[in-house]
């Protein structure tokens, strides 16, 4: 991949970045455990307290990636390798937590990746906010992860190459 690729991925990824925190702040500035939880009973509780979890490292991990791609593209000589590890992360950290969820509290179901319906199934039915930010925010992610492909396994199989040269 060319440096100027890589540039131009940087930025297009930034973006992207920049959209999903903006609305992921919006959500947890307005919304709190006792907002969402309409049923007084402990799994509605845990499930709850996982979301807002995980949601918020989701949120921690994208904007440590938005800075670094945006120290990336700062630099006044562009510097490649700095750039692609960046890239790295926001994959390995951002798009794979958006995906994988330590606390499950919601999954994607690839059943449904081609018909046109949602694919996020939640574990619990959430109440409209938490479905609607989850719902909104899961295209961009959808964007970066075929954005970011290279980064899954080709990124990190190229390094290797280079060092056993």
């Amino acid at each position: 991949m060319s440096a100027a690729n890589v540039q131009k991925l940087c930025e297009s990824t930034r973006e992207k970045l920049k959209s999903v925190i903006g609305k992921m702040e919006l959500f947890l500035n307005e919304h709190a455990l006792p907002q969402l939880v309409t049923e007084e009973d402990e799994e509605t509780l845990q499930f709850y307290q996982g979301f807002l979890s995980d949601l918020r490292h989701l949120l921690v991990f994208s904007e440590m990636s938005y800075e670094k791609l945006g120290v990336a593209l700062r630099r006044a000589t562009f510097d490649e390798a700095f750039a692609q590890r960046a890239l790295y992360n926001v994959y390995h950290f951002g798009v794979n937590n958006f995906f994988y969820p330590k606390n499950e509290s919601y999954s994607e179901d690839g059943r449904y990746a081609y018909t046109g319906q949602d694919a996020i199934r939640f574990r619990k039915k959430p109440v409209r906010p938490a479905r609607d930010i989850i719902m909104d925010i899961t295209k961009v992610y959808e964007e970066l992860r075929d954005d970011l492909s290279y980064y899954e396994n080709d990124y990190l199989t190229e390094k290797r190459m280079q060092n056993q040269v």
